[in-house]
Protein backbone atom coordinates (compact mmCIF):
# COMPACT_ATOMS: atom_id res chain seq x y z
CA UNK A 1 0.00 0.00 0.00
CA UNK A 2 1.60 3.26 -0.95
CA UNK A 3 0.04 6.51 0.07
CA UNK A 4 -0.90 9.70 -3.32
CA UNK A 5 -1.11 12.61 -1.49
CA UNK A 6 -3.77 14.82 -3.56
CA UNK A 7 -3.76 18.18 -4.78
CA UNK A 8 -6.95 20.08 -5.68
CA UNK A 9 -6.20 22.91 -7.77
CA UNK A 10 -8.67 25.81 -8.33
CA UNK A 11 -6.98 29.31 -9.16
CA UNK A 12 -3.48 28.33 -8.96
CA UNK A 13 -3.87 27.27 -5.38
CA UNK A 14 -4.82 24.05 -3.39
CA UNK A 15 -8.38 24.26 -2.27
CA UNK A 16 -10.10 22.08 0.35
CA UNK A 17 -12.42 19.81 -1.25
CA UNK A 18 -15.73 18.77 0.49
CA UNK A 19 -17.98 16.41 -0.57
CA UNK A 20 -17.76 17.26 -4.16
CA UNK A 21 -19.35 20.71 -4.00
CA UNK A 22 -16.69 22.60 -5.97
CA UNK A 23 -18.48 25.62 -6.17
CA UNK A 24 -17.87 25.96 -2.19
CA UNK A 25 -14.18 25.02 -2.46
CA UNK A 26 -11.60 27.63 -0.78
CA UNK A 27 -8.09 27.59 -0.85
CA UNK A 28 -6.81 25.38 2.15
CA UNK A 29 -4.06 26.83 4.51
CA UNK A 30 -2.25 24.07 5.24
CA UNK A 31 -1.11 23.40 8.63
CA UNK A 32 2.27 21.67 7.39
CA UNK A 33 3.59 24.98 5.71
CA UNK A 34 1.46 27.60 6.43
CA UNK A 35 0.46 28.13 2.54
CA UNK A 36 -1.86 27.28 0.25
CA UNK A 37 0.79 27.63 -2.81
CA UNK A 38 0.57 24.13 -4.29
CA UNK A 39 4.78 23.92 -4.94
CA UNK A 40 5.17 24.87 -1.24
CA UNK A 41 2.58 22.26 0.19
CA UNK A 42 4.01 19.94 -2.46
CA UNK A 43 7.59 20.23 -1.17
CA UNK A 44 6.50 20.19 2.66
CA UNK A 45 4.57 17.26 2.01
CA UNK A 46 8.17 14.96 0.72
CA UNK A 47 10.01 16.77 3.23
CA UNK A 48 7.58 15.69 6.19
CA UNK A 49 6.45 12.33 5.12
CA UNK A 50 9.19 11.36 2.09
CA UNK A 51 6.25 11.62 -0.09
CA UNK A 52 7.06 13.03 -4.10
CA UNK A 53 4.04 11.30 -5.97
CA UNK A 54 1.37 13.44 -5.99
CA UNK A 55 -2.01 13.20 -7.60
CA UNK A 56 -2.74 16.37 -8.88
CA UNK A 57 -6.96 17.20 -9.78
CA UNK A 58 -6.90 20.34 -11.68
CA UNK A 59 -10.67 21.30 -10.59
CA UNK A 60 -10.26 24.48 -13.41
CA UNK A 61 -9.71 22.10 -16.50
CA UNK A 62 -12.42 19.62 -14.85
CA UNK A 63 -14.90 22.40 -14.94
CA UNK A 64 -14.00 22.88 -18.29
CA UNK A 65 -11.19 25.65 -18.64
CA UNK A 66 -7.75 24.64 -20.22
CA UNK A 67 -5.36 22.60 -18.04
CA UNK A 68 -3.08 24.59 -15.88
CA UNK A 69 0.10 23.13 -17.61
CA UNK A 70 2.33 26.19 -16.07
CA UNK A 71 1.25 25.09 -12.49
CA UNK A 72 2.23 21.21 -13.81
CA UNK A 73 5.91 22.22 -14.66
CA UNK A 74 6.44 24.27 -11.78
CA UNK A 75 5.42 20.88 -9.73
CA UNK A 76 7.57 18.98 -12.06
CA UNK A 77 10.35 21.50 -11.44
CA UNK A 78 10.25 20.80 -7.59
CA UNK A 79 10.90 17.80 -8.15
CA UNK A 80 7.46 16.01 -8.08
CA UNK A 81 6.24 13.01 -9.91
CA UNK A 82 2.36 13.35 -10.92
CA UNK A 83 -0.42 11.70 -11.85
CA UNK A 84 -2.54 14.12 -13.49
CA UNK A 85 -6.39 14.75 -13.86
CA UNK A 86 -7.25 17.41 -16.05
CA UNK A 87 -10.66 16.93 -17.50
CA UNK A 88 -10.13 15.08 -20.24
CA UNK A 89 -13.61 14.61 -22.51
CA UNK A 90 -12.60 14.26 -26.21
CA UNK A 91 -9.50 12.80 -28.84
CA UNK A 92 -8.00 16.84 -28.52
CA UNK A 93 -7.90 16.88 -24.73
CA UNK A 94 -5.74 13.32 -25.10
CA UNK A 95 -3.69 14.92 -28.06
CA UNK A 96 -2.63 17.80 -25.94
CA UNK A 97 -1.56 15.86 -22.45
CA UNK A 98 0.11 13.75 -24.56
CA UNK A 99 2.10 16.65 -26.13
CA UNK A 100 2.34 17.79 -22.95
CA UNK A 101 4.14 14.53 -21.36
CA UNK A 102 6.41 13.73 -24.18
CA UNK A 103 9.80 13.55 -22.48
CA UNK A 104 8.56 14.10 -18.88
CA UNK A 105 9.24 10.64 -17.63
CA UNK A 106 8.03 12.35 -14.12
CA UNK A 107 4.45 12.39 -15.16
CA UNK A 108 3.62 8.67 -13.65
CA UNK A 109 -0.14 9.07 -14.97
CA UNK A 110 -2.93 10.99 -17.16
CA UNK A 111 -6.22 10.46 -15.60
CA UNK A 112 -9.50 9.67 -17.72
CA UNK A 113 -12.40 10.09 -15.68
CA UNK A 114 -15.93 8.54 -15.96
CA UNK A 115 -17.54 11.91 -14.58
CA UNK A 116 -15.69 13.81 -17.77
CA UNK A 117 -14.97 11.58 -20.28
CA UNK A 118 -17.15 11.48 -23.73
CA UNK A 119 -16.44 8.01 -24.54
CA UNK A 120 -15.18 4.64 -24.81
CA UNK A 121 -13.28 5.58 -27.69
CA UNK A 122 -11.36 8.11 -25.72
CA UNK A 123 -10.10 6.05 -23.12
CA UNK A 124 -8.86 3.66 -26.07
CA UNK A 125 -6.93 6.61 -27.79
CA UNK A 126 -5.59 7.56 -24.30
CA UNK A 127 -4.22 4.36 -23.71
CA UNK A 128 -2.84 4.08 -27.31
CA UNK A 129 -1.44 7.67 -26.57
CA UNK A 130 0.68 7.19 -23.38
CA UNK A 131 0.72 3.09 -22.59
CA UNK A 132 -1.08 0.94 -19.99
CA UNK A 133 1.72 2.23 -17.69
CA UNK A 134 0.80 6.20 -17.73
CA UNK A 135 -3.41 5.25 -18.56
CA UNK A 136 -5.49 5.39 -15.49
CA UNK A 137 -9.22 5.52 -15.03
CA UNK A 138 -11.47 6.88 -12.22
CA UNK A 139 -14.29 4.98 -11.35
CA UNK A 140 -16.38 8.21 -10.10
CA UNK A 141 -19.29 7.22 -8.06
CA UNK A 142 -21.52 9.72 -5.93
CA UNK A 143 -23.54 8.12 -3.08
CA UNK A 144 -22.18 4.73 -4.48
CA UNK A 145 -23.54 5.54 -7.85
CA UNK A 146 -21.58 5.44 -11.47
CA UNK A 147 -20.93 9.37 -12.04
CA UNK A 148 -21.01 10.21 -15.71
CA UNK A 149 -23.37 12.54 -18.09
CA UNK A 150 -21.78 10.72 -21.03
CA UNK A 151 -24.88 8.28 -22.82
CA UNK A 152 -21.71 6.36 -23.33
CA UNK A 153 -21.93 4.97 -19.74
CA UNK A 154 -25.39 5.71 -18.95
CA UNK A 155 -27.40 2.87 -16.93
CA UNK A 156 -23.97 1.11 -16.55
CA UNK A 157 -23.48 -0.71 -12.89
CA UNK A 158 -19.74 0.04 -11.76
CA UNK A 159 -18.83 -3.25 -12.82
CA UNK A 160 -20.53 -2.91 -15.97
CA UNK A 161 -18.34 0.11 -16.67
CA UNK A 162 -14.97 -2.04 -15.69
CA UNK A 163 -15.96 -4.96 -17.79
CA UNK A 164 -16.45 -2.74 -20.64
CA UNK A 165 -13.43 -0.69 -20.16
CA UNK A 166 -11.07 -3.61 -20.26
CA UNK A 167 -11.04 -4.33 -23.04
CA UNK A 168 -9.57 -0.68 -24.04
CA UNK A 169 -6.38 -1.67 -21.80
CA UNK A 170 -6.73 -0.10 -18.72
CA UNK A 171 -4.60 -1.41 -16.37
CA UNK A 172 -4.60 1.41 -13.81
CA UNK A 173 -8.16 2.05 -11.70
CA UNK A 174 -9.28 4.98 -9.50
CA UNK A 175 -12.33 3.89 -7.27
CA UNK A 176 -13.73 7.28 -5.71
CA UNK A 177 -16.66 8.26 -4.37
CA UNK A 178 -16.85 12.61 -4.66
CA UNK A 179 -19.59 12.29 -1.50
CA UNK A 180 -16.97 11.19 0.66
CA UNK A 181 -14.18 13.58 -0.14
CA UNK A 182 -13.24 15.67 2.63
CA UNK A 183 -15.37 14.44 4.97
CA UNK A 184 -13.40 12.43 7.19
CA UNK A 185 -16.23 9.68 7.34
CA UNK A 186 -13.62 7.32 6.10
CA UNK A 187 -14.04 5.03 3.34
CA UNK A 188 -17.87 4.41 1.57
CA UNK A 189 -18.99 1.01 1.42
CA UNK A 190 -19.39 1.92 -2.13
CA UNK A 191 -16.15 2.34 -2.49
CA UNK A 192 -14.54 -0.71 -0.43
CA UNK A 193 -17.26 -3.04 -2.57
CA UNK A 194 -16.13 -1.39 -6.04
CA UNK A 195 -12.47 -2.32 -5.38
CA UNK A 196 -13.53 -5.89 -4.16
CA UNK A 197 -15.34 -6.29 -7.39
CA UNK A 198 -12.52 -4.88 -9.24
CA UNK A 199 -9.82 -7.02 -7.82
CA UNK A 200 -11.93 -10.20 -8.53
CA UNK A 201 -12.53 -9.13 -12.36
CA UNK A 202 -9.15 -7.57 -12.88
CA UNK A 203 -6.82 -9.49 -10.69
CA UNK A 204 -3.48 -8.35 -11.86
CA UNK A 205 -4.54 -4.43 -11.94
CA UNK A 206 -3.78 -1.71 -10.14
CA UNK A 207 -5.94 0.08 -7.98
CA UNK A 208 -6.22 3.35 -6.44
CA UNK A 209 -8.87 4.17 -3.76
CA UNK A 210 -9.98 7.25 -2.15
CA UNK A 211 -12.34 9.59 -0.50
CA UNK A 212 -13.00 10.05 3.49
CA UNK A 213 -9.66 8.44 4.37
CA UNK A 214 -8.80 9.81 8.39
CA UNK A 215 -6.11 7.27 9.92
CA UNK A 216 -3.85 4.09 9.33
CA UNK A 217 -6.95 2.15 9.93
CA UNK A 218 -8.74 3.32 6.70
CA UNK A 219 -5.63 2.54 4.80
CA UNK A 220 -5.48 -1.00 5.83
CA UNK A 221 -9.71 -1.50 4.84
CA UNK A 222 -8.32 -0.39 1.43
CA UNK A 223 -5.78 -2.72 1.10
CA UNK A 224 -7.42 -5.55 2.24
CA UNK A 225 -10.41 -4.99 -0.22
CA UNK A 226 -7.64 -5.23 -2.69
CA UNK A 227 -6.00 -1.54 -2.94
CA UNK A 228 -2.65 -0.90 -4.12
CA UNK A 229 -2.25 2.63 -3.46
CA UNK A 230 -4.57 5.60 -1.67
CA UNK A 231 -5.29 9.36 -2.41
CA UNK A 232 -4.85 10.91 1.13
CA UNK A 233 -5.28 15.23 1.68
CA UNK A 234 -6.97 15.93 4.76
CA UNK A 235 -5.24 13.26 7.52
CA UNK A 236 -1.98 14.39 5.71
CA UNK A 237 -2.52 18.08 6.28
CA UNK A 238 -3.43 17.72 9.61
CA UNK A 239 -1.14 14.85 10.50
CA UNK A 240 -3.53 12.19 11.57
CA UNK A 241 -1.28 9.99 10.04
CA UNK A 242 2.81 9.57 10.39
CA UNK A 243 5.66 8.97 8.09
CA UNK A 244 6.45 5.99 10.60
CA UNK A 245 3.06 4.44 9.48
CA UNK A 246 3.24 5.65 5.98
CA UNK A 247 6.69 3.97 6.27
CA UNK A 248 4.78 0.51 7.94
CA UNK A 249 2.19 0.33 4.78
CA UNK A 250 5.06 0.54 2.56
CA UNK A 251 7.10 -2.55 3.67
CA UNK A 252 3.97 -4.73 5.17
Amino acid sequence: MRILPVLDLKGSHVVRAVAGRRDDYRPWISALCGSSDPVTIALAMTEIYGLAELYVADLDAIGGAPPDFEMYERLLNAGMRLCIDAGLRGAADVREMTDFIEKRASITGIVAALESVDSREVVAELVRAVGPQRAVFSLDLANGQPLTSSSAFANRSAPQIVEELRESGIERWIVLDLAQVGTGGGPAESVLQACRELRAIAPHAEIIAGGGVRQVGDLQSLARAGCDAALVASALHEGAITRQEIEGLAGA
